[in-house]
């Protein structure tokens, strides 16, 4: 896996991503350029990017959207948020913050690409066993994808009858 390559800076700062579902556990990816200054370069990934100063992670999310694939979704939901604390090497606390948002692939084929080396919708097989896809999307699309074996040892397990209520939903995937 190459996380970056030369000897350019990465910067660094809180992010917003997007979990886009196409259809049951079929996922749009973005292809990331092949380029020295970014993080994982020529990696697959969701889409999204740096949440500016005074902007609220909902409305970055929205923003990126745009400019990346010419897209504004009608609906989000909020999946998860990964931490990183670099206070021990000096620096702050950035998180990367996740949205789901579903499509259909009439969406899909209406996107225009405008940031990346492409897009492509996969099967969760795909993503999971054959792609390099960035670690922490991964991570988070596993997360979503096998939500439904999610335990917490620590708290009350939760049952399948409350998973079935609608206390999580099943989103038929894995």
């Amino acid at each position: 896996m190459k996380m970056t390559h030369g000897n350019s800076n990465l910067h660094l700062g809180d992010a917003v991503a997007a979990i886009i579902t196409v259809g049951v556990g079929r996922y749009l990816l973005q292809h990331r350029d092949d380029m020295p200054q970014i993080w994982y370069p020529g990696h697959w990934g969701c889409f999204g990017g740096a949440v500016q100063d005074g902007e609220d992670p909902r409305e970055a999310l929205l923003r990126e959207l745009k400019e990346e694939i010419e897209f504004v979704p009608t609906h989000m939901t909020y999946f998860t948020r990964f931490d990183f604390d670099l206070d021990p090497i000096g620096l702050r606390r950035y998180y990367r913050m996740y949205y789901v948002i579903d499509i259909t692939m009439a969406e899909r084929n209406r996107l225009v690409l405008h940031e990346g080396d492409g897009l492509e919708v996969f099967d969760a097989r795909t993503v999971f066993e054959k792609l390099i896809v960035t670690p922490y999307d991964a991570f988070a699309l596993f997360l979503f994808h096998y939500q439904m074996r999610l335990t917490d040892d620590g708290v009350k397990e939760t049952t399948q009858s409350e998973k079935k209520s609608g206390v999580f939903e099943d989103r038929g995937r894995g």
